[in-house]
Parts: structure tokens; C-alpha cells; sequence
């Protein structure tokens, strides 16, 4: 098995056809095993002609903080960012409806009221354990493979989900409010902690139940408090709306000034009269 492979986890179905659908399917039911593949078939096939396209992993962690925003973020707005210029969402509409689906999942998701992260409920993000995956290979077929060289356990969604931050800052940037500014720090700060690195000792396998230890206790607890903070971002901005611009007014004229409205009067003898 060649280690690209195993960085994917697995072999990719082949590239479906990108003919558009003609009915638009159930946009309610959670994706699948044989969906997310699909998906990752579709950004194989893509990254073909655009090596920048990202990983599946990436683009939840994406869509779930555009879930969260605190504006609608429009599709042809964020699909450009995320896929390049290139894309087409009209050539790609298994993908497309794919994506409306895991959306629609991940909102339900985080409107839920979950008090535990064992509800079932609760959203959990499509992570990869890509070091657990090579660990879980015989040593001849890792190679010269570096662990320490490939994404922790949830760090590309983490990275996927600030990028999108990062790409629209004026949305996200701090309430009025004290308290609010502060959990939307809290809430980021998670998020960063899990973007960066696993340092800590491997003590688990998220691949394989019974595989080689590649996730620290650690790792497990900053994914807990990064899905808790989607959630408090979640419920930040539902409860405090869209951003609202102040309006500023032009200065008004001085009464001897000629008036705006260009009669050539004086404002005073014209719009400006009592």
C-alpha cells in the first residue's frame, strides 16, 4: 500500500460523473461512509487539475465555521475560497448536494441541545487519525514515512475552520459586549490549541480500536473543548444577529452655504428653511 493511500486512509472510489442532477435529492439525511468517499473522490479528482485543492477534513472544519458565522456567508462567495475560481457548482452538484447535506446535519447538530458529547446528537467533526493509520501498517510498508511530518488527529479540521475565520475577519470580529468578546476569544482559542500540533504521549488510536497509540489523552481533551466552542460560537451570533453598520450622515451645510440640491440658492432660503 502506498503511503499517499494511507494518508487518505484508504482508496478512493472511482471520480463520479459530474453530469448535473436533475431532481435535487433529500437534503435531510446524514451522509454515510459511501458519501464522505464520494466526497473525497470528487476533491481527488479536483486537486488533478488544482493541487491546492484541500483534504475532506478541511473543508468540514470550513463549513463548520460557516455554520457558526455570524453573517450567511452566500455559496458563491465562500466556493471560490475554498475550491479556487475554477470551480463550478453546477458541474459538481453530487458534491454540492453532499455538502447542503453534511451542512444542514452539522447545524441540526449544534442547535441541539446536547449536554454531553456521548449524546448522540452532538456534532462530531470528520477527523482524520492519519498517523494512527501508517502506525497501524507493517513496519516495511511505512517507509521512511516521519510521523512527527504529518497532521495530528484533528489539526486539518481545526486549520480548515480558522481559515475561514481568517477570511472573512471583519464577521468575527469581538462584540460590544465584554462578556461576549470574551467567550469569542475562549471559544477561537480552542479552536487554535487544536490546530496546532499533538506533543503529547500517544495513548490511543483513533484509526483502529487495537492499534498503535497515536493521540494523547491531551489531544482528546482539546477536541472536546474545540466542538464545545462551535457550539458556544454557534449560540453567540444566532443571539447577537448580523453585524450592524452605523450609519453616518453627511455633514449638513452651513445656512449661508449654497444649498445641495444645486438651485443655487442659499441652503438657509431653500431646504435648510424652517
Amino acid at each position: 500500500m502506498a503511503i499517499d493511500d494511507v494518508i487518505v486512509l484508504a482508496s478512493r472510489a472511482e471520480a463520479q460523473s459530474s453530469v448535473p442532477m436533475t431532481t435535487a435529492p433529500d437534503t435531510t439525511t446524514p451522509l454515510g461512509p459511501d458519501d464522505f468517499d464520494a466526497l473525497d473522490a470528487e476533491l481527488d479528482m479536483l486537486r488533478e487539475e488544482n493541487e491546492e485543492i484541500p483534504q475532506w477534513e478541511f473543508c468540514e472544519g470550513f463549513l463548520a465555521a460557516l455554520v457558526c458565522a455570524r453573517r450567511p456567508v452566500a455559496p458563491e462567495e465562500y466556493w471560490p475560497v475554498l475550491l479556487g475560481d475554477e470551480f463550478k457548482p453546477v458541474e459538481h452538484m453530487e458534491f454540492v448536494w453532499r455538502w447542503r447535506r453534511r451542512w444542514a446535519e452539522v447545524a441540526a447538530a449544534l442547535d441541539a441541545p446536547v449536554e454531553t458529547l456521548d449524546d448522540e446528537r452532538t456534532y462530531q467533526p470528520e477527523a482524520l487519525d492519519t498517523r494512527g493509520a501508517v502506525l497501524a501498517l507493517p513496519e516495511d510498508e511505512r517507509g521512511e514515512t516521519d510521523l512527527a511530518t504529518l497532521p495530528a488527529y484533528a489539526q486539518v479540521w481545526a486549520l480548515g475552520f480558522m481559515y475561514a475565520v481568517e477570511t472573512w475577519p471583519e464577521d468575527w470580529l469581538p462584540p460590544r459586549d465584554p462578556d461576549a468578546a470574551q467567550m469569542l476569544d475562549g471559544a477561537l482559542g480552542a479552536i487554535v490549541v487544536l490546530s496546532e500540533d499533538d506533543l503529547g504521549e500517544p495513548a490511543v488510536s483513533m484509526f483502529a480500536e487495537d492499534g498503535p497509540p497515536s493521540v494523547s489523552e491531551k489531544r482528546l481533551d482539546d477536541l472536546a473543548a474545540a466542538i464545545w466552542a462551535v457550539y458556544d460560537l454557534r449560540q453567540l451570533w444566532k443571539s447577537l444577529g448580523p453585524r450592524v453598520e452605523a450609519v453616518r450622515k453627511a455633514p449638513e451645510p452651513g445656512r449661508n452655504d449654497p444649498c445641495p440640491c444645486g438651485s443655487g440658492r442659499k441652503y438657509k432660503k431653500c431646504h435648510g428653511a424652517n
